[in-house]
């Protein structure tokens, strides 16, 4: 039995990488090849739902799969698809299925004339449909917003944030995994590492992939950044800059801390003893790429 509210589901999500509650709000998705009926449904779904979710339109089946591979990628939550089952090149059945491919826990909403309920009742068994409402469904507080407050709820009864920041995704014994694991906690910045032999949401990560990144099969460890970018076997510089990590000298000149008790640790604790302390002197250091070179500098006394 459907309840009606008054107002929409409040919603409980975490800020995106640059502080914007907003980017991190659930994502509405909604789909229509009639610009008419598209900005109708835009329209409603905002006035209703803007509070808590981005309320988001794609004109096209084959443009709703792109943007949701994009949010999918940015790791974004998709809490509902609302789809017309009358598309050209890809009906809202197959656009549904799709989007339950790549958010398992996302409702899913058929628009669909009378002529179209047959459709629709076999989508429910084919595609884990939720629901189907028959146009036109005005007003909307009564043949809309009741059904789409029922399924929002349910969504968020098993909703949990997704992770921010950094994914790793991998084979459990790669070497260049480790190294760029290690890479990253010894950088302190947070990541998630996905096994991708074992991780459902690896390989749907891998799958939302850009073609042109080198596809999902090939170029592992990858790499996810925040903002949806994916670095496929990447090196350690790459993801320092990718994530906005310092690269290059600061400064021209440094002081020198010696850390680490093995045979180059305690050399050099032994040169600056000796000639710092012992004899005033001085120790320089300058570095380029592939070498690095000590200067020691003793005073002359008469």
């Amino acid at each position: 039995m459907l309840r009606r509210r008054g107002d929409a589901p409040a919603v409980t999500s975490g800020k995106g990488p640059n502080g914007d509650d907003r980017a991190r709000r659930p994502v509405i998705l909604t789909v229509d090849d009639d610009p008419e009926v598209l900005r109708s449904v835009e329209r409603d779904l905002k006035r209703h739902y803007a509070g808590g979710y981005r309320v988001l339109r794609a004109d096209s089946g084959a443009s709703a799969v792109d943007a949701l591979r994009q949010l999918k990628r940015r790791d974004e939550p998709v809490a509902m698809v609302v789809a017309d089952q009358r598309m050209p090149g890809m009906t809202g059945v197959e656009l549904l299925g799709q989007a339950k491919a790549m958010f398992p826990s996302v409702r899913s909403v058929l628009l669909t004339a009378y002529a179209d309920t047959d459709a629709a009742i076999e989508a429910i068994n084919r595609v884990r449909l939720d629901y189907y409402i028959v146009k036109p469904w005005d007003p909307p507080e009564e043949h809309l917003y009741p059904v789409l407050d029922d399924l929002l709820e349910d969504w968020q009864a098993f909703y949990r944030p997704a992770f921010e920041g950094v994914r790793v995704v991998g084979h459990r014994w790669s070497a260049d995994g480790h190294r760029l694991r290690d890479f990253l906690a010894r950088n302190l910045v947070p990541y998630q590492w996905l096994d991708v032999e074992t991780s459902e949401e690896a390989r749907r990560l891998l799958a939302a992939a850009p073609p042109a990144s080198g596809g999902a099969s090939t170029g592992l460890p990858a790499v996810v950044l925040a903002d949806g970018t994916v670095l496929f076997a990447p090196t350690n510089l790459e993801v320092a800059q990718a994530i906005g990590l310092r690269t290059t000298p600061g400064a021209r000149f440094f002081d020198v801390l010696i850390v680490g008790g093995g045979p180059a640790g305690l050399g050099l604790d032994l040169v600056h003893r000796t000639v710092v302390r012992d004899h005033g002197g001085q120790v320089l250091l300058s570095s380029e790429p592939g070498a690095t070179t000590f200067r020691v500098r003793l005073p002359v006394h008469p």
